[in-house]
């Protein structure tokens, strides 16, 4: 047996001698990239150190006319929160509000004014100016309270004023300086952040050998890549999911560990409200053998003719003090869950026989979601080594990414609560079940990749029936062989075909059972029973609502300000003289997201894959993803309204659509330059020179030869310059969407930590 010594050696000899000069490259581009980053957070981000180190903090305590207790205080309360300071007379270049540490977490808003030089008086927004913009102060950030001002000359009055609406009076205030000097801040999490920026940025340049590597003819090294980037963006969601601690719903002695039960090692809490418990309660009713919750509806909403009418409910909701549950379904006197089941029976319910516990939701999110990230890549993979056998690393890597990143997957774990749980499992079984589907197409066991292809399709229609239009994609996958070239009339075939259909009867029959059980119907989900804003039960089916939701989920275009992160939501307006159902939304898909627009050259994209192919099989695809997408925006917005978390329910199946072209189009790029070389080869460029040597062109022959080559190279290398673009700006408009502040998140439950981040990417405040 060999020693650890003799084994160290071999791997030495054996790969990093081999390797030596890739391993060199690699270590040296690693480390170029760390001290750009050092370089960056010390000199660039801490810039605010080096411009007031000169400066002269002027204490000014002595001058606060405030309250002060006898740990030498000073208190904001309610009725006395303004702090003016007169003839100062002096260069203020910032002020430092220094609030205790030690009191409550909050996020407070200062509003600012001075007179200098320019202004005898107090300054404020005007039709024609925009004053100085209140200050955001953090009583948990030291960053968030210095505050840079832009005076013209000498301050002689300044007013310090807290205007926060919603504010845990007293604040208790340590001083207040000007002119004081910045702390020197080595960010850890910005560095990181800006060393895996860098590191993309170099991974993925044009020039980049990850475009030399390509999927068939370097298995191993791609295999390798990919690996390592899937690990790293379920890293990446896992991290994003529990850094939004008030929806995970998990707790440990450091982790949420005022919810912990100090006994577990991970103990499991109610988070997002009585409503948000309905998975976990439809599991507690099934284990009794119960299909409808076992909270009771009040007298009240029983004897109502019209239960569904929201403002009706509130009325009596307010004259008897007796609460309901809202959107859950309500039919004749029972709690329904209109929800997808399938989740239920897949997460909560096992989990609740096991622990008595109710499953943690955001956990069944992110397992959704992961699953969904394999299931995406290796379905990507599949195409890329299977029907497109010039797909490099570099062009895969990219399209995978703006798929993880931009299919709405990233916004359900932002919000990780039972909303996004369908949704979740639903993309995740439809990539998987298509994967299945495509593995059978070329395997010699096509009936059990068969059956586990249509059983993850038809676990869709309990989960998020919206999305089940993705079978349609079984039309063009299998129309050939099983009805053009009539496979299906033979036994092996009739087989094959049973074995995709009968997942679908088993799971429809299910469903049809359990909606019968519930409702009296086979075909009634519940969803129009639903507790909503809005009677679901007289909504129906109006063409008024299409335009508007058209334009919202397509084409609106988005609404950006000047502070990070940027995005804010985007404004409404229609001519629907109805209701209509609208949450917040940040612009349509075709505005956000540029690789679609490669979707507007899809007819001349397709010609020409037609007119290489004797097969439609990728054609059918892609129209069967565009009009199903298209479609199901539409239904969303008859059946339930507009909102951002529904354009997960499409924007996967444009994207695939869109990585489909790119492939075709990569593919054509590629064929070119071996088509040239080709020619070449049989002596094409021979025969002209023969042809043009009496006369002493043979020379200038070769340089056209060269200058073709070159310009198809420049062809490719243009190609991917303005792939990298799209993907570039797609990924980070759905960067900036998960950090966007909105109720309900981490930025409104936690705005005095959310303020620390901020303060992270302001560096120049």
């Amino acid at each position: 047996m060999p020693t650890v010594f003799e084994n160290i050696r071999y791997f030495f000899k054996r790969v990093v001698y081999v390797h030596a000069t890739v391993i060199e490259h690699v270590v040296k581009s690693a480390v170029a990239i760390l001290l750009v980053a050092l370089l960056l957070e010390v000199f660039c981000f801490n810039f605010n150190y080096f411009a007031t180190a000169n400066l002269t903090p002027i204490d000014l305590k002595n001058k606060i006319e405030l309250y002060e207790d006898v740990n030498g205080e000073f208190r904001l309360t309610a009725a006395d929160h303004v702090i003016e300071f007169s003839n100062l007379n002096t260069t203020v270049e910032n002020i430092y509000i220094d609030l205790d540490w030690d009191q409550p977490a909050q996020d407070l808003a200062f509003k600012v004014q001075f007179t200098d030089d320019a202004h005898l008086t107090y300054f404020d927004s005007t039709e024609y100016t925009a004053g100085i913009p209140d200050a955001s102060v953090s009583t948990k950030s030291k960053k968030s309270q210095y505050i840079n001002l832009n005076t013209a000359g000498y301050v002689n009055n300044l007013r310090i004023e807290l205007v926060s609406e919603e504010v845990s009076y007293p604040i208790l205030l340590n001083t207040i300086e000007i002119n004081a000097n910045r702390p020197f801040v080595f960010n850890g999490l910005r560095f990181i952040i800006v060393a895996g920026v860098l590191a993309l940025i170099y991974i993925f340049r044009p020039k980049s050998a990850i475009y030399r590597i390509h999927i068939v003819d370097n298995p191993r090294e791609s295999k390798a890549g990919i690996i390592c980037a899937v690990v790293l963006e379920c890293i990446l969601v896992s991290n994003f999911l529990f850094f939004g601690s008030n929806l995970v719903g998990v707790a440990t002695s450091d982790y949420n560990f005022g919810e912990w039960d100090g006994k577990s090692f991970v103990s499991t809490f109610e988070v997002g409200g009585d409503n948000a418990q309905q998975y976990a309660e439809l599991a507690r009713s099934m284990a009794e053998g119960k299909l409808y919750l076992s909270e009771e509806p009040p007298k009240w909403l029983q004897e109502m003719s019209s239960p569904y009418d929201k403002g009706a409910r509130d009325e009596l909701q307010k004259e008897t003090g007796q609460d309901y549950l809202f959107d859950v379904a309500y039919y004749e006197g029972h709690y329904y869950v209109y929800f997808g089941v399938v989740p239920v029976i897949v997460f909560y319910l096992p989990f609740y026989l096991l622990t008595g516990q109710a499953f943690p939701t955001a956990i069944g999110v992110l397992i959704s979601t992961l699953a969904f990230i394999l299931g995406a890549s290796a379905l990507l993979d599949r195409f890329a080594r299977y029907h497109f056998k010039r797909v490099s690393l570099g062009l895969y890597l990219l399209l995978q990414i703006s798929i993880v990143a931009c299919s709405g997957v990233l916004y359900l774990i932002k919000f990780p609560t039972f909303y996004s749980m369908p949704i979740a499992l639903g993309l995740a079984f439809s990539v998987w079940g298509l994967y299945f589907w495509m593995c059978g197409r070329s395997s010699k066991r096509r009936c059990v990749y068969y059956v586990l292809g249509s059983l993850c399709m038809a676990l869709v229609l309990g989960c998020r029936p919206q999305l089940v239009l993705l079978s349609l994609l079984a039309f063009p996958l299998f129309w050939k062989p099983y009805i053009t070239e009539r496979r299906i009339l033979s036994k092996r075939g009739a087989r094959e075909f049973i074995c995709l259909i009968a997942p679908y009867l088993i799971v429809g029959i299910g469903l049809m059972l359990y909606n019968q059980a519930r409702f009296g119907s086979f075909f009634d989900f519940g969803a129009n029973y639903n507790l909503t804003v809005n009677d679901m039960t007289k909504r129906g089916w109006n063409v008024g609502r299409l335009a508007p939701a058209l334009f919202a989920y397509f084409i609106q275009p988005p609404n950006a300000c000047g502070v990070f992160p940027y995005l804010q939501p985007v404004d409404f307006a229609t001519t629907y003289m109805g209701q209509t159902i609208k949450e917040a939304t940040f612009g349509g898909v075709f505005a956000c997201l540029p690789l679609l627009w490669v979707l507007f050259f899809a007819r001349p994209v397709i010609a020409l894959r037609n007119s290489q192919r004797s097969s439609r099989t990728i054609t059918g695809v892609i129209i069967v993803l565009v009009l199903s997408a298209v479609l199901i925006a539409l239904l969303d917005a008859q059946m339930a309204g507009i909102l951002q978390r529904y354009y997960s329910d499409f924007s996967f199946m444009l994207l695939a659509a869109a990585v489909l072209l790119v492939f075709i189009l990569n593919e054509n790029c590629s064929d070119d330059q071996a088509m040239g070389r080709s020619c070449m080869r049989i002596g094409m460029r021979e025969r002209v020179r023969s042809l043009l040597r009496h006369e002493g062109r043979a020379e200038r022959v070769a340089q056209n030869d060269a200058a073709s080559q070159r310009a198809l190279s420049l062809s490719n290398a243009l190609f991917i310059k303005i792939l990298i673009v799209l993907v570039a700006i797609s990924v980070l408009y759905e960067v900036l969407l998960c950090l966007t502040p909105e109720t309900g998140w981490y930025s409104d439950i936690y705005a005095w930590a959310y303020r620390d981040i901020l303060e992270t990417f302001q560096f120049w405040k």
